[in-house]
């Protein structure tokens, strides 16, 4: 599979390469803009699970001009500077984090949070529906100590059986919650964005992030989730229907006829977790695990060994073609 192959099937991986942005992500939140306006009058904006960055390069940009501790990005995990932006490595789940953030707007709060970050996934979706919820939920808690008033919140969720129950408390939290699905988001996929505005937290709330938000206390007799009093949110598609869709091939040849040309990334991962196993592999000291089913062996070689238990062991690469000349094709 050559280079170009991700470019065909993913238009808006491409375009983000060409556009500068770090990630195809960048056009969700542009697209979220588009239909909620939600930078209009932010001058303090907060992105959550910032890594790569391509939420904080959007904000940088619609928010630019008022100077750089205007955005202030949190990840664990290290990202490369950004102009414009504040980068705080630090944990969304720690009041300490919560305070910086505060430090760097002196003492302002913020007029909007972002927050795209998501588990890594396991293909097992009540468990990453699950897993989301949580992260949705530690990313809600922190707001509710750095948001103004007023001000707004968006977040990655995972639509599943129980989303009600995050509907549920985000409006318990803000006057307006929809569900927003962008354009350039694939329909194959279960990711959506609640939007939510106009911060107002429920009288006498004081943040407290060593209490978890969801606190909804059950009558066995009676689901407060049911019925009447279920909170259902609206659903909103954003992005022009004529733009690009996400889950269809295009071909390579640009709509003004100039040669296609491969774009490289604009950023590449730090420290990504298969760095080693990459330097390792153009080594050839990468392990490799054979089989001995793998290999074809005597009659006569096994006979006087019918009861032993077959051994499986492990080689480096560098060994491994000298095995290979005893094993079948």
């Amino acid at each position: 599979m050559g280079r170009t192959s991700k470019d065909k099937r993913d238009v808006y991986y491409r375009l983000a390469k060409e556009n500068g942005w770090r990630a195809r992500s960048a056009f969700k939140l542009l697209q979220l803009d588009e239909e909620f306006q939600l930078f209009q009058g932010v001058t303090r904006a907060v992105d959550l699970c910032a890594a790569p960055g391509s939420w904080s390069q959007v904000l940088s940009q619609k928010i630019g001009g008022q100077g750089s501790g205007h955005v202030v990005a949190v990840d664990l995990q290290a990202m490369a500077p950004l102009p414009g932006v504040l980068q705080i490595q630090g944990d969304i789940t720690q009041l300490s984090t919560a305070k910086e953030i505060i430090q760097h707007f002196e003492g302002c709060p913020a007029d909007l949070v972002v927050c795209d970050g998501a588990p890594d996934v396991t293909g097992l979706h009540d468990v990453d529906e699950y897993m989301q919820a949580q992260l949705l939920l530690a990313a809600l808690n922190i707001a509710t100590h750095v948001l103004k008033p007023g001000g707004c919140f968006v977040a990655k969720i995972f639509r599943g059986r129980d989303v009600t129950l995050i509907y549920s408390q985000l409006r318990v939290f803000f006057s307006s919650v929809l569900c927003a699905k962008p354009r350039s988001s694939r329909n194959s996929s279960i990711e959506a964005f609640a939007v939510c505005k106009g911060y107002d937290p429920p009288a006498g709330f004081l943040p407290d992030l060593t209490k978890p938000l969801l606190d909804h206390s059950y009558d066995p007799d009676f689901n407060q989730l049911d019925g009447p009093t279920r909170t259902i949110v609206p659903f909103v598609t954003c992005g022009d229907l004529s733009a690009y869709d996400s889950d269809r091939s295009y071909p390579l040849d640009l709509e003004d006829g100039s040669e296609y040309k491969y774009t490289p990334p604009t950023q590449p991962p730090i420290s990504p977790p298969y760095q080693e196993a990459c330097t390792l592999k153009k080594k050839g000291q990468l392990a490799k695990e054979t089989r001995p089913q793998d290999c074809s062996v005597s009659t006569a070689a096994v006979l006087p060994q019918s009861l032993a238990a077959p051994q499986c062991h492990t080689l480096l690469a560098s060994e491994v073609e000298d095995s290979e000349m005893n094993c079948s094709p």
